[in-house]
């Protein structure tokens, strides 16, 4: 198994766990908890396989991935209820999810010879698509979208940060330089506030 296909499973089980403590949120049953771990888990990486045009979709060619996501689903069912903040046991599942779909993303754009704008757009999609489909389902405003905080500026970074470094280190090292910087920079907005300066409108000038 390569380190990509290694990064796809666990970046599926992960998002997966995210989505089904959504549902614990939302007081799903268990059909709704497995539904809503599914689509968390597979969105970023379905969006990536359709626009490289890879066939099979890769959780079509193994959908060891969809039993993966509902055991997933099935954990979080039974001990959600043991964890006193599930909002935030979330977020943290969810930047861990993020730093590892990322280089899967970089991982299978490069292995498919691909340019560096879209190495970099696929890790980037790969990353934050499952985790938004997730929130929009939920009726919740998107982590993705949240004024004051990196995600996506995190997952660029991290892919960008993964491609810098692949002249110089050996191709699975650079990934996990990739995860590393993912992981890094969306840690650091969660717990010491860092950010981008965001858009503030000014009176029009007469």
């Amino acid at each position: 198994m390569t380190l990509p296909e290694v990064l796809d499973y666990a970046s599926v089980f992960v998002f997966a766990l995210t989505g089904a403590f959504a549902a614990s949120r939302a007081q799903l049953d268990i059909v709704g908890f497995s539904f809503l771990a599914c689509l968390t888990a597979v969105g970023g990486g379905t969006l990536r396989d359709v626009l490289l045009d890879r066939n099979p979709v890769f959780w079509i060619e193994r959908p060891s991935f969809i039993g993966l996501a509902v055991a997933a689903a099935v954990l979080v069912f039974f001990t959600a209820h043991l964890f006193e903040s599930r909002l935030r046991v979330l977020t943290w599942l969810d930047a861990l999810a993020l730093s590892v779909a990322v280089p899967a993303g970089v991982g299978v754009a490069l292995g498919l010879g691909q340019q560096w704008p879209v190495v970099i757009f696929m890790g980037v999609a790969t990353g934050c698509f499952g985790g938004l489909m997730r929130d929009v389902v939920c009726n919740e405003v998107p982590l993705v979208l949240k004024q004051g905080e990196l995600y996506v500026t995190a997952a660029f970074a991290g892919a960008s940060a993964g491609l810098l470094a692949l002249p110089v280190l050996p191709s699975g090292v650079a990934l996990l330089v990739c995860a590393g910087v993912t992981f890094t920079l969306r840690a650091g907005s969660l717990l010491f506030g860092w950010q981008l300066p965001v858009y503030r409108s000014r009176p029009p000038r007469r």
